[in-house]
């Protein structure tokens, strides 16, 4: 029998499975001992061997707690014993406690290489996602200003949980979703009508909530000159007039929300589905909701206000949904909104924010349970992204003169590159402070981990050239058919296995990215690989006159190359062939 190539990990864990159904027919183990929740990890310590797990612990804990004698080795042994025969096991050895730890033979190394170059850009991907539907929520921005840099977290880490869910089979739909109602929509109007009346912030006259960035003179000019403005399937054209401030309002949401949508773009970021708030109340989706809990006997009313009983549902208080002046609290379009997200088949519906929201997440989750709408406990997921500190020549970088009281996205892609960009404000989890170094991600060098990646890509691709500069060839096939250099214990050895075990890491990278909502974890394995490579690149030549060690040092290189690529395109990032 022989593993198959699509993650050694998984099929350890089958072998394990199958192992255990195996005592559970011999009678060792009894036959309704549930399967335990084991583990299958790399050990610390790789001298212990490729993989480690605890399988044999977790059923001794059972078997002691039901009066039956049961020691952990003991039961190690009889699970060793029952493994199906595999040629890509070398070992299995007892370890510690009762740790099983296995050690692949040569032969599952080459054919997880000869997955990489047959599967090619399809490699790490699985289709666990397969016939479901997801849809992620990000950025989400008012349209009042431009985009900011924690705009930009937010939008790298939704646009890669969609690209990872993808990678896992996930249908995914994308959404922007634009709080185009309220009054922060009245103050973006009445700012850029008073620049339309020639008054700046100084004036007594400005608003006293204002917008003061000089994006809103560029609004207010290309008002009054009657300039047309498309976006997405709209289209607003300036009515000149300054008195008018519902036509303001419409053209100065239409110009932010285009602007927005070019700095998203120009950013690598891009949406299926732009979805208005204003459209919950001008469809009396709103109202629809509000009946709905009312109906189910959740609301009540004290004070002159309509309140939901959200201590119901897991909250500290109840909440006002209705204020005395019928005017509604901003969480209830939230309800109306995500239950449209249920009835249009999101089976997995995914929220990224700001963690300045935490506050409005139970109550979110308290309406759509107040439904009875047969919405799962906890849908939506929300992933919560702290802060971004910029930081320029030791000094935090706070104000753009463009938007007057922060810093856009567009500065911060225009100092750092998209790339850069994209790679620092992904790289750490999203609910950890983040601190982006403009120097740093700038540089070139090895200290840079962006630069490192696309280095290790660009080298790569370099040894092509060289190739054909000294007129060798490349012979793939005969790569993959020759004998991995795994013999002794050398520097090499240990360089070449330790490379071959991040290839195999990959699709266990994206699998977890997927399930935990951590894209994050990709740039952290881009880097490891990384590394791992310029450690094989510095103990191995590349190009020697023997034909077949050429090959096969290539084919790993190649196989190196095209995991590289394949984690760079899932976070958006170039993967340069020459720097």
């Amino acid at each position: 029998m022989a593993l198959a190539p699509a993650s050694l990990r998984l099929r350890i864990a089958g072998l394990i499975e199958r192992g255990v159904d195996a005592l559970r027919a011999q009678g060792v183990l009894p036959s309704d001992l549930p399967a335990p929740a084991f583990t299958v990890e790399r050990p610390k310590d790789r001298s212990h061997g490729d993989f480690s797990t605890n399988v044999a612990m977790l059923l001794a804990k059972p078997l002691s707690a039901a009066g039956t004698k049961a020691n952990p080795r003991t039961i190690a042994q009889a699970l060793i014993d029952a493994l199906p025969g595999n040629d890509e096991l070398a070992a299995v050895e007892i370890a510690g406690p009762g740790f099983l730890n296995f050690r692949l033979a040569p032969l599952a190394w080459q054919r997880q290489l000869r997955a990489i170059h047959a599967e090619g850009s399809a490699y790490g991907r699985n289709a666990s996602g397969a016939g479901h539907r997801a849809g992620v929520e990000y950025v989400s921005a008012n349209p009042t200003g431009p985009l900011h840099v924690g705009h930009g977290r937010a939008a790298v880490i939704g646009d890669c949980i969609a690209r990872v869910l993808a990678a896992n089979g996930w249908d995914v739909v994308r959404e922007f979703y634009y709080n185009d109602a309220g009054a922060q929509i009245d103050n973006l109007a009445r700012s850029v009508q008073a620049r339309a009346l020639g008054r700046t912030p100084d004036d007594a006259g400005w608003p006293e909530d204002g917008y003061r960035g000089e994006y809103i003179v560029d609004v207010a000019q290309a008002y009054l000159r009657g300039e047309t403005v498309a976006f997405e399937d709209h289209a607003v054209t300036g009515a000149r007039d300054p008195q008018d401030l519902d036509a303001i309002c419409a053209f100065a949401v239409a110009w932010l929300r285009r602007e927005q949508n070019a700095d998203l773009a120009a950013y690598g970021v891009a949406f299926d589905v732009y979805f208005l708030e204003s459209s919950l109340y001008a469809d009396h989706k709103v109202e629809e909701t509000v009946r709905e809990l009312i109906a189910h006997g959740h609301t009540y009313e004290d004070g002159g206000a309509l309140w939901l009983r959200t201590t119901d549902f897991g909250d500290d208080k109840d909440r006002v949904m209705r204020k005395s002046d019928g005017s509604y609290t901003y969480f209830v379009p939230d309800i109306a909104y995500h239950l449209s997200k249920w009835q249009r088949g999101y089976e997995r519906a995914i929220t990224e924010l700001g963690a300045d929201h935490h506050g409005s997440l139970k109550r979110v989750h308290a309406g759509l349970q107040a439904l009875d709408a047969g919405i799962p406990e906890g849908w939506p997921e929300y992933v919560l992204h702290q802060m971004v500190t910029v930081m320029r020549g030791g000094e935090e970088v706070k104000l753009s003169k463009r938007a007057g009281s922060y810093l856009t996205l567009r500065d911060l892609v225009d100092e750092a590159g998209r790339d850069a960009t994209r790679w620092f404000l992904l790289a750490r989890k999203p609910d950890s402070q983040l601190t982006f170094d403009i120097d740093l991600a700038r540089s070139q060098s090895l200290d840079n981990p962006v630069y490192y990646v696309q280095l290790s890509h660009a080298r790569i691709c370099g040894l092509w050239r060289q190739l054909r500069e000294r007129g060798l060839a490349f012979d793939a096939d005969n790569g993959l058919a020759q004998p991995l250099e795994l013999d002794g214990d050398s520097v090499a050895t240990r360089a070449t296995r330790q490379l071959l075990a991040e290839l195999a890491r990959y699709p266990d990278v994206i699998a977890a990215a997927g399930e935990h909502l951590e894209p994050h974890l990709l740039t952290a394995y881009l880097h490891e690989l990384a590394q791992a490579f310029q450690s094989y690149y510095n103990d191995h030549q590349f190009l020697v006159d023997d034909a077949d060690l050429r090959d096969g040092r290539l084919a790993l290189a190649q196989a190196t190359r095209q995991v590289l690529a394949n984690g760079l395109e899932l976070i958006g990032v170039s993967a340069p062939e020459q720097m």
